[in-house]
């Protein structure tokens, strides 16, 4: 499989990443088991990078999948913490749950930040920066869904690594255009940071259109495309299309598209859903129950891990 270098961090990864998000409680709710029979399979097949998160709550089946296999693939993680104390409990967390000694890149989790993020979450942005002097961390980045937050960290010399949101439709882009986006991963590229992409398939709403949104996701720039995986036909599959290999003798099921649905009956119209949606897709209707906006939902799942009703169903 192809391989880059992320910018100026000298830390090579594989074209396709494998995305932690969707195997966790926040999507599919895999077991730990199957999750790691899952990433085992990407890792011998050749995929070098996994990206994941604190509230993604998959660090148990990646520690278990690199013990199992010895292979050691570079990570990606990130945390919301918003201060010095809280960060550093989520960069110890993080060595501590996946057993090892540093973590390759570890980003502020930043998706609906603003360009204040940076001030406003400047203890925990400080913390990495430390724990980076230190050798835990080798690259320091952030994620967000920011036009504006992506152009602005290509000009921050401390930021390494930038994991933005793109996909051809535009959707989950916050604060400017898609063509906005791509002149801000272009300007990180200039800069010497390091880019990978997440949201590609507009977290599967794009799936029937796999061959079109990848063409795009891989003609925006040279970079890494992050993709959720939650079988392992899916990791076949994803591999075999990466490696220019022929696809059409997969299941017609890959990836079959789903969506996240508030249940009436269950949602106590508490609003936690609301506030936690990152692209402003989910708010309460006047009946007070729940109400998913599909032209906005890039299917993060981040709704789920909120709802304190377990009201929000994958369908």
């Amino acid at each position: 499989m192809k391989k880059l270098v992320l910018g100026n961090t000298g830390i090579e990864v594989t074209e396709l990443c494998f995305g932690a998000l969707p195997m966790g409680p926040l999507q599919k709710n895999l077991s730990v088991e199957d999750s790691a029979e899952i990433v085992k399979s990407a890792l011998q097949k050749g995929i070098t990078f996994i990206d994941t998160a604190q509230g993604y709550k998959t660090y148990p089946p990646i520690r278990k999948a690199i013990k199992e296999t010895g292979i050691r693939p570079i990570i990606a993680t990130k945390s919301p913490a918003s201060d010095y104390k809280q960060m550093e409990a989520a960069v110890n967390e993080a060595l501590e749950m996946l057993d090892l000694d540093y973590i390759d890149i570890f980003h502020l989790h930043a998706a609906r930040a603003s360009t204040d993020v940076f001030d406003v979450r400047n203890g925990a942005f400080q913390c990495l920066l430390d724990y980076k002097a230190k050798g835990k961390i080798r690259a320091v980045g952030i994620s967000t869904h920011s036009v504006k937050v992506a152009a602005m960290a290509a000009d921050i010399k401390e930021i390494d690594v930038v994991f933005p949101i793109i996909n051809i439709k535009g959707m989950g882009i916050l604060e400017g255009t898609r063509e906005e986006m791509e002149a801000s991963i272009k300007k990180c590229i200039n800069n010497g940071k390091g880019v990978y992409l997440m949201k590609a398939l507009a977290g599967g709403n794009l799936v029937n259109d796999y061959d079109k949104a990848m063409s795009y996701a891989r003609s925006v720039a040279d970079v890494s495309v992050a993709l959720g995986m939650v079988s392992l036909e899916e990791v076949e599959f994803n591999i075999a299309y990466f490696n220019g290999e022929d696809t059409k003798a997969f299941s017609k099921n890959i990836g079959k598209a789903k969506k996240f649905y508030p249940v009436p009956s269950i949602c106590i119209g508490c609003g936690s859903c609301e506030k936690t949606c990152p692209n402003h897709a989910i708010e309460l209707h006047e009946d007070k129950k729940a109400i998913i906006d599909y032209n906005k939902c890039i299917q993060c799942g981040y709704c789920v891990g909120s709802c304190k009703s377990f009201a929000i169903r994958m369908i």
